[in-house]
């Protein structure tokens, strides 16, 4: 599992614990300890999990109408406490996440979905970020960081010469 999985992880527990407990913001902090002691005692997310849970909380009015929006036939309220916190964290990294791209929270959402939700939370989950997705596109609101063209792992370093003196003699 990766780092950044791991502490998605621990903030959607932690979401979890937030919300079911009626929003108690001041108990994060407790509730973000006990998540790492309890799985993951040796992890150091360099702040991530602190810094994500409370991007959340402080749009968490703004995401929540996102979701409606997005899911008419699902109140938020009735969204399962798993799903809507899946939810929560993939809005927040979808739309207003300056580093993370789109597909990445897209697919990191929808893997925790699958992991910790029911038999169609992936699927809910897919639906309703993939729409918010294609609305982005359709609006033209692609985030900066979805602009960069990444280059393929292998042979990135390599200059196009470099890359056409492996092939072999008959294809060059």
């Amino acid at each position: 599992m990766s780092n950044r999985h791991l502490a998605r992880t621990i903030s959607m527990q932690t979401l979890y614990q937030w919300d079911f407990n009626g929003r108690p913001t001041a108990k994060i902090s407790d509730f973000i300890n006990s998540n790492l002691k309890d799985f993951a005692p040796d992890f150091d997310d360099k702040g991530f999990i602190s810094e994500l849970i409370n991007n959340v909380i402080n749009r968490v009015e703004e995401i929540d109408a996102i979701i409606v929006k997005y899911a008419p036939d699902w109140p938020i309220e009735q969204i399962t406490n798993v799903d809507r916190n899946i939810l929560r964290i993939g809005v927040y990294e979808l739309k207003f996440s300056d580093i993370v791209p789109s597909k990445v929270a897209i697919n990191e959402a929808i893997e925790l979905a699958k992991t910790f939700g029911g038999d169609s939370s992936g699927r809910f989950v897919n639906g309703v970020l993939g729409a918010i997705y294609k609305d982005m596109i359709a609006t033209n609101e692609i985030k900066e960081v979805d602009k960069v063209e990444k280059p393929r792992k292998e042979n990135a370093d390599q200059t196009v010469s470099e890359k056409e003196a492996k092939l072999p003699d008959e294809k060059k």
